[in-house]
This record gives structure tokens, C-alpha cells and sequence, in this order.
């Protein structure tokens, strides 16, 4: 019924469709698939090398007391951060396909390794949306420290069907070279067939990546249309009255829920509101990730026996965590550290300085489209060659 509605929406709407296809396209290879590629392939060449074996027996004693998973979790952890939302459900299952997580841990890793790259949550977002390079800093801290916290939280998560583990291991270089090379030793590929291989799965991931964020751009701008957007806001503006939020972030904030990019954009345009508002709600959408993001993380889950409704609550939990801590830090990171006594309440946009972030976003903006086109001529050459 949804699927039929949809299509119908299509035919009714034929140029917003197109219209918010291209925006979707236009994220895609400009910024997700150069972005997220070589992040992608290191990892798969890591985990064929060992190295991620190496990685968790030094980590152990960090990861195990902590967050109740190996200390591989470290190194997925990290990436996740690095490289932005779906790798730590990829990198997670990846690791469960090859053994190296039960399933509990799996599904508790997930919960906390999902995360946007700093390059989004620093360039595009308090940059390219709010003109404000300092709010970088506090986006962060709430959104990463609310990832920690939810790693905190879900430790507890299914200790009852869960056996006993030995305490955790202490730190050991020989350990951690004895693990590498014996998980290189059970790989035979050679390397070129393991960088083919690396080049293949990442690159097949973010098709499958690029046509969710196409899909939801166009549901999100026909749900906008036809007012649906706006009945869902109304109960969001209840609650928003109940904290003392403006109504007016009400419907940037569904919008946010379906996806980030247009749903934070959104709210850096309301008016009325306070930017410490604005703040609190773009911490809460960052977090929570939008349901594009909880497509792909299903649709890369869908080949374990991983199960989602998990990363869906740890999803609302990180929205929660990542509030609050904005609303917390709001004024020892962000006011007390970059806003003198005397500075007037809007600079205007031309008098900004490019930040590292920015140009970072900018050169990527230039140089993605080709080499993501580049990059896909390389995948069909891979594809030929493993076939024949």
C-alpha cells in the first residue's frame, strides 16, 4: 500500500521528484562516496592483513571492562568516527561474519560505533548551515560524547543470556603480533586479490548506500508536499512546548528524522528561535541519524544474524545523551570559550574565514564527482576480472 502510494506520488509530483533525486545524487558523489571509500577499503585490507586481530589484543583491556565487546571494537570504533555513519554497522559485521564477535557483542558494538564524520558535523554543518565555525567544537563533544554514553548504557544489554567471558588480558605486543600473523596465515588470498576484493565490497556497499540517500531525499521532499510532514510536526510541537522548545523547529525536525542534511539545514533557517535551541534539536537529528541511515544499517545487517531493533533504541538513547550534553555544555564549551563580552549576535557570512573543515568540503565538492566516476570504472574492471 505504501509502495503503491509512493509510485503514485511520483507520477503526481514528477518534478520534485527529479529535483530532490538530483540533490540525493549530487550528496552522493560529491561527498559520501569519496568520502567513505578509502576508509571502506583500508578497513577490508586491515581485516585481510590482520591487523585488526593486532588492534584487538592491545585494546582488550580498554574495550572488554568498558563496553563489554573485544577489543576489535576499538578499532571499529575509531573508524566509525573517522569515516561517519553506516561503518561501524559494515565494520561490525563484518567482524561477526568472520567470527570474531558473538552476536550480543555485535549487536552491542553497533550501537555505539555509529556516528557522522567530523567533516560533515564541522564543514557542513556549523560551517555551510549555521556560518559558525566555532560550533564545531560543542556539535561534537555532544554528539561523540553521547555515543560514549550510550556504549556505557548498552554494556548492560543481554548480560543475562550472555556467558561468562575471562577477565580481560593485559597489554602484550607478542600477543598482539601472534594474532596477526595467525589471521594472516588463515587468509591465502595474495595481495592483489585482497585489494580487488577490498575495492569490490566497498564499492558495492556504497551503491547500495547511494540509492537509500537518493530514495530518501525524493520521500522525504513528496512527504513534505503533501503536508504529511506537517501533521507529523503537530504532535512534535507539543512536545517541544513541553521543553520549552519554539514550534517553529517542529518541522525541520521531522524532516531531520528522515534525513539529516535537509533536516539541519532546515532548522539553521528558523528565525524565531535561539541558536542554543537550534543547537539542542541538530544534536538530537545528528544522533538519532534519520531514517535513511537505519535503512542502510539494516540493509548491511540483513546478511548476519545481527538483529536491529537494538540500533534503533541506541539511536533514540544517543539523541537523548546528545541533547543534553549540548544543553550542558552549551555554555563552559561554546560561550565561555568563543564568544568575547562585547561580539554582536550575527557576524555576516562574508566576513567568515575559511576553516580547514570548509576547504576540506570544498575540495571535495570539486574533485568527487570524478573521482567517483573514476572509481566506479575501476569497480566494473574488478567485476570483469573476478568473473572471468
Amino acid at each position: 500500500m505504501g509502495v503503491t502510494a509512493f509510485a503514485i506520488s511520483l507520477i503526481i509530483f514528477p518534478e520534485i521528484s527529479f529535483e530532490a533525486s538530483i540533490r540525493g545524487v549530487n550528496m552522493w558523489w560529491e561527498i559520501v562516496f569519496p568520502s567513505l571509500l578509502p576508509f571502506f577499503i583500508v578497513s577490508e585490507i586491515m581485516i585481510g592483513l590482520g591487523v585488526v586481530n593486532f588492534i584487538g589484543v592491545l585494546l582488550e583491556p580498554l574495550m572488554r571492562p568498558l563496553f563489554r565487546v573485544p577489543g576489535a571494537g576499538g578499532f571499529v570504533w575509531a573508524m566509525a568516527m573517522a569515516s561517519g555513519f553506516p561503518s561501524g554497522a559494515k565494520l561490525a559485521a563484518r567482524l561477526r561474519q568472520n567470527g570474531e564477535l558473538s552476536r550480543l557483542e555485535a549487536e552491542r558494538l553497533i550501537c555505539f560505533t555509529n556516528s557522522s564524520n567530523p567533516l560533515f558535523i564541522f564543514g557542513a554543518v556549523s560551517v555551510g548551515f549555521f556560518y559558525n565555525s566555532h560550533l564545531g567544537l560543542l556539535l561534537a563533544a555532544a554528539h561523540y560524547g553521547g555515543n560514549f554514553f550510550v556504549g556505557l548504557t548498552m554494556r548492560f544489554y543481554g548480560l543475562k543470556n550472555e556467558k561468562k567471558t575471562e577477565s580481560a588480558a593485559s597489554f602484550s605486543l607478542r600477543s598482539a603480533f601472534s594474532a596477526m600473523h595467525k589471521a594472516r596465515s588463515q587468509d591465502l588470498r595474495p595481495i592483489g586479490k585482497l585489494m580487488g576484493d577490498a575495492v569490490l565490497s566497498s564499492i558495492h556497499t556504497l551503491l547500495m548506500i547511494g540509492g537509500f540517500i537518493i530514495l530518501f531525499s525524493v520521500l522525504n521532499k513528496i512527504l513534505f508536499h503533501l503536508n504529511i510532514t506537517s501533521l507529523l510536526a503537530t504532535g512534535a510541537a507539543k512536545v517541544f512546548s513541553l521543553l520549552h522548545l519554539p514550534s517553529e523547529l517542529s518541522i525541520p525536525f521531522i524532516a531531520g528524522l528522515f534525513e539529516i542534511t535537509l533536516g539541519s539545514q532546515m532548522i539553521s533557517q528558523v528565525q524565531p528561535s535561539d541558536l542554543m535551541e537550534q543547537v539542542i534539536v541538530v544534536s538530537f537529528i545528528l544522533a538519532f541519524s534519520g531514517l535513511s541511515i537505519h535503512a542502510q544499517v539494516a540493509s548491511i545487517l540483513a546478511d548476519t544474524d545481527i538483529r536491529f531493533r537494538q540500533f534503533l533504541f541506541a539511536r533514540f538513547l544517543h539523541g537523548l545523551y546528545a541533547a543534553i550534553l549540548a544543553f550542558l555544555l552549551w555554555k563552559p564549551v561554546y560561550e565561555q570559550s568563543f564568544i568575547p563580552s562585547n561580539a554582536q549576535p550575527a557576524v555576516p557570512v562574508f566576513l567568515y574565514e575559511k576553516t580547514v573543515w570548509e576547504n576540506w568540503l570544498f575540495y571535495l565538492q570539486q574533485i568527487g564527482p570524478i573521482f567517483t566516476i573514476s572509481m566506479l570504472i575501476a569497480y566494473l574492471f574488478f567485476y570483469v576480472t573476478a568473473k572471468k
